[in-house]
């Protein structure tokens, strides 16, 4: 009897996964409009990007957000915005939620909440007809690299530089902060730096558009997790998003969409809120 009642309540959970998640915790505003609006800034390939033929949204971002809302019973409504005001378009109502690439750091916690999704890692890379040149990562001391100053980046170097450089009586790194890091990748195609910054996820793809454009340098420096951004008091809907996203790891959605993506080495094992560092 026992077994068959674990069996009971494995079933009964498995068809609550199956169907819109966690529908009664969300917002009675959210449940009346029939939709979550999401911001989104598609300059972050392979995650957010437009479509070149038909200047649609599209990405991995875009897809699990679609299939987020509709675990819960919505649709998604997109809104583009910039990098700067993400954040502040939650904090303020604007928007109920960021899905864009955006990492779980302890210094955005203040406005939002994480609901984890992705694991990131900052990869150092360079021009591929200059690879022989930087042969590891020591081999960047000294040198000028580039990457997002709205990001963690510029301290996640700092902290890298004085480890691994200024410890061992090397030269340290020369930053240099850009505008995202699309500017950045311009910037080291025009030897205006000598190296550029970006998240794992997205060199094998960009790599993918640019062939024999870029080499990777060693291996990430960091660990990061990017996460749904969601008002931190905001706990319902919170809830309401992981339990989506749970059930779309046990239907097999999350998997196919990093498959698609190529983003499968960036898998989470199950969702956490507010646990990137």
């Amino acid at each position: 009897m026992k077994i068959l009642a674990r069996l009971a309540v494995t079933a009964g959970l498995a068809a609550a996964l199956a169907g819109p998640a966690a529908a009664a915790e969300l917002p009675a505003a959210i449940t009346a409009r029939g939709t979550l609006i999401a911001a989104i800034v598609p300059n972050y390939p392979p995650l957010d990007l437009k479509d070149p033929a038909t200047n649609e949204l599209t990405g991995f971002d875009v897809e699990l957000g679609a299939a987020i809302a509709a675990k819960l019973g919505l649709r998604i409504q997109w809104q583009e915005t910039s990098f700067e005001q993400m954040v502040s378009a939650v904090g303020t109502g604007r928007v109920d939620v960021v899905i864009s690439g955006m990492s779980d750091l302890p210094s955005r916690r203040g406005t939002v909440s994480f609901v984890d999704y992705l694991r990131s890692g900052p990869q150092f890379f360079v021009r591929a007809a200059r690879a022989a040149e930087f042969p590891d990562m020591a081999s960047l001391c000294g040198k000028t690299v580039g990457a997002s100053r709205r990001t963690s980046y510029p301290r996640e170097i700092a902290r890298w530089s004085e480890e691994t450089c200024t410890a061992a009586g090397r030269p340290p790194v020369n930053f240099v902060g850009t505008e995202g890091s699309a500017d950045a990748r311009t910037q080291l195609r025009q030897g205006r730096i000598d190296a550029a910054m970006q998240g794992n996820e997205t060199l094998p793809y960009i790599m993918g558009l640019e062939p024999n454009t870029y080499h990777p340098v060693g291996q990430p420096i960091a660990t990061q997790l990017m996460g749904v951004a969601v008002a931190k008091d905001a706990t319902g809907l919170q809830q309401a998003i992981a339990e989506a996203l749970t059930a779309l790891m046990a239907d097999g959605t999350y998997r196919r969409l990093l498959d698609k993506w190529k983003l499968s080495a960036n898998a989470i094992e199950r969702v956490t809120i507010n646990a990137g560092e």
